[in-house]
């Protein structure tokens, strides 16, 4: 394996049933790359991000992560996912939230450290949520609440930072702050986001990939025609406005 790399996923083939969800998926991943993964709702994208955490197995082809099986690597990931599902009245504070980062570090039957407090602390005040440590998750916006939960991800020191459809619930005026965060993450950690919307994320990521099924991957921010109508289903015109992803037309 690369060591250039800290994910590779060679020929990986996920079947629910009797049904391929992920079909000969090849890409290989840079310490420090912010990938974008785009594609139609069904496509694959969370299998992909569970296939990486080793939460879903292949029938067919290698994954390794940091070197290592993704079982075995799961440790080093931090996982936000598309919903996170809790009882709005539940009174748990953000703090305690934040806290249960630190639980995949074997401590499910131990309290808690002064050096998991001071990581938990220092994940909050990286994410801009410090002010907010003692009210109630419920309390909070979308976006609050989902800085709080990169806090959680965040204080299980993880090395890559796996975001699933991240401003699904979260209002527009929160987006650009919440991207802007994830620019700033980018310099310590490698990050993958996985989004239905290319013309928000193309404005941060490095790179992008399309997911239906099969992936299609030029690593960078190139898209090709081909392999948005192939994404699709059918023909795609994207008029760029200003932003900074080319789409290309066919080439050799």
């Amino acid at each position: 394996m690369n060591e250039d790399f800290v994910i590779e996923i060679k020929n990986v083939y996920v079947r629910y049933r009797d049904f391929d969800v992920l079909e000969d998926i090849n890409l290989n991943v840079k310490g420090n790359d912010f990938l974008g993964i785009i594609g139609p709702n069904g496509g694959g994208k969370t299998t992909l991000l569970k296939t990486i955490l080793g939460i879903i197995k292949p029938y067919k082809g290698e994954i390794k992560i940091l070197g290592e099986e993704p079982q075995n690597a799961r440790k080093f990931i931090g996982y936000v996912p598309q919903y996170v599902f809790f009882d709005m009245k539940f009174p748990i504070t953000v703090w305690e939230v934040v806290l249960m980062g630190r639980l995949g570090r074997d401590k499910y039957f131990k309290k808690f450290t002064k050096e998991d407090m001071e990581i938990a602390e220092m994940s909050l005040k990286y994410v801009e949520m410090e002010k907010s440590k003692d009210k109630k998750i419920g309390e909070l916006s979308g976006g609050e609440r989902q800085r709080v939960f990169v806090a959680r991800a965040l204080a299980s020191q993880p090395k890559i930072l796996l975001l699933d459809e991240p401003m699904a619930n979260v209002d527009s005026p929160r987006e650009k702050e919440f991207y802007e965060l994830l620019k700033k993450l980018k310099e310590k950690l490698t990050i993958i986001l996985v989004s239905h919307d290319i013309g928000i994320i193309s404005a941060y990521v490095d790179k992008i990939a399309c997911l239906n099924r099969k992936i299609y991957y030029h690593d960078s921010k190139e898209i090709l025609l081909q392999d948005l109508s192939a994404v699709y289903g059918c023909p795609v015109d994207i008029i760029a406005h200003g932003l900074p992803h080319r789409v290309l037309k066919e080439h050799d």
